[in-house]
């Protein structure tokens, strides 16, 4: 890694969080990290950005790159630097990054990477990255294929706000806790961090490259048909692993759905985005808005103190679709799904032709109570006990349900 300047970060416990990936839509099909972009479009939607236009911008002035006094300078050429794969021509950069102002403000050779204070083994030289077009945008940045050293990876580029200092902070420390995080959590089943470094204007964090996509894509492209139950559990017990090594410690992820879980090879599952993770310390200043509604446990929709157990929550909500395909409450937009989980005690249907002891594990894990909710290494035993009947029985069913109603609970 080069030699860097450096910043302190300092974990941030309020606030709207500018790293959630609901924040990005697609641009096309293969995208390997959380894209909320179902109600969207890449040529529509509130957010005004287009493949055409890469200008990070809104119609609500939130970021204005291109406008910034000190900005990047135009025409820029990097020289020694691979920008692009197979794209581009080494030491220069042409269509289409040629018109990308955050790529453009990441690679101009004229400021230097920051790195984090105590972290300066992951700072990353950029020589060595070369970056491809984006496949997700949103108001905030976008998120880039691209590769370091040869190797495939995910850059998330982010603008630091021009006119929004108070905003502006919040981002960085948003930006430090990430990297903080990442470079803290080393498993099989979390997504590989690569490096990250700041530079005046862009905030840049690279992890591994998940050729599959998310599971939640990767169930919209099979046209919400259910996966054989057998990879359905194996999948799970990814995830469960994942999350008992995050919660052993001290962790709370606070976003775990379909959307942030990344499929690698042999439909290996990693858990991905960690922008909107918190350290588990003080719960009552944590956000709730972070998450996504469908996944998301009571107490965080109702703003009331939350532990870990809001995962536990969240995972019940991952293995009902990693056994149905289906979306949750998908005949009910985010905020109904809300209201019904609050107030109704709405959850989805568990189908009767599921085996038992899998109902019982959504039951238990998206009761109302966290106390109820197991910890993951328990999680971890029931379903490795489920792993084992299936293997000593031949089952080849695959579920679906209606959805027409959700089930409620009175």
């Amino acid at each position: 890694m080069t030699d860097t300047a450096k910043f302190t970060g300092v974990s941030s416990g309020g606030g709207i969080n500018f790293y959630d990936m609901g924040f990005y839509r697609k641009l096309g099909e293969g995208s390997n990290m959380s894209v909320d972009s179902i109600q969207t479009s890449a040529n529509g939607g509130s957010v005004a950005m287009s493949a055409e236009n890469s200008s990070v911008g809104s119609s609500g002035s939130q970021t204005g790159i291109l406008h910034h006094s000190g900005g990047v300078r135009k025409n820029t050429t990097v020289a020694g630097s691979s920008v692009g794969h197979s794209i581009f021509r080494p030491g220069r950069v042409t269509h289409p990054l040629n018109h990308d102002a955050l790529a453009q403000a990441l690679i101009d050779p004229g400021f230097p990477a920051q790195g984090l204070e105590n972290y300066d083994e992951w700072t990353l030289d950029l020589r060595k990255l070369s970056m491809g077009q984006p496949f997700a945008q949103g108001a905030f940045g976008k998120l880039y294929r691209g590769t370091y050293n040869g190797e495939d990876v995910a850059i998330k580029l982010l603008e630091r706000p021009e006119n929004d200092l108070e905003r502006g902070q919040l981002m960085e420390q948003q930006f430090a806790q990430e990297v903080m995080m990442l470079a803290t959590l080393k498993h099989a089943n979390i997504v590989r961090f690569i490096g990250a470094c700041r530079k005046k204007m862009v905030w840049c964090i690279v992890t591994e490259y998940a050729k599959g996509g998310s599971v939640r894509q990767f169930l919209m492209r099979r046209r919400n048909r259910s996966m054989p139950l057998k990879i359905a559990v194996r999948q799970a017990l990814d995830v469960a692993r994942g999350m008992a090594y995050v919660h052993g410690l001290g962790f709370i992820h606070r976003d775990l759905k379909s959307d942030n879980l990344l499929i690698c090879g042999d439909k290996f599952i990693k858990i991905a985005d960690f922008g909107v993770a918190r350290i588990e310390v003080q719960t009552e200043g944590m956000t709730p808005e972070t998450g996504t509604y469908r996944w998301m446990a009571p107490e965080m929709i109702q703003h009331r103190p939350y532990t870990q157990k809001v995962d536990v929550y969240s995972f019940g909500i991952v293995l009902w679709e990693l056994i149905t395909g289906m979306l949750p409450f998908q005949n009910m937009t985010a905020v109904q799904a809300a209201f019904a989980v609050v107030n109704k005690c709405a959850r989805p249907i568990i189908p009767s032709e599921c085996p038992p002891a899998l109902g019982e594990i959504m039951t238990r894990c998206w009761d109302s109570n966290p106390d109820v909710r197991p910890p993951f290494g328990e999680i971890l035993r029931m379903l490795e006990s489920v792993q084992d009947e299936l293997a000593t029985t031949v089952r080849r069913a695959r579920f679906r349900c209606c959805m027409s109603q959700p089930m409620t609970i009175d």
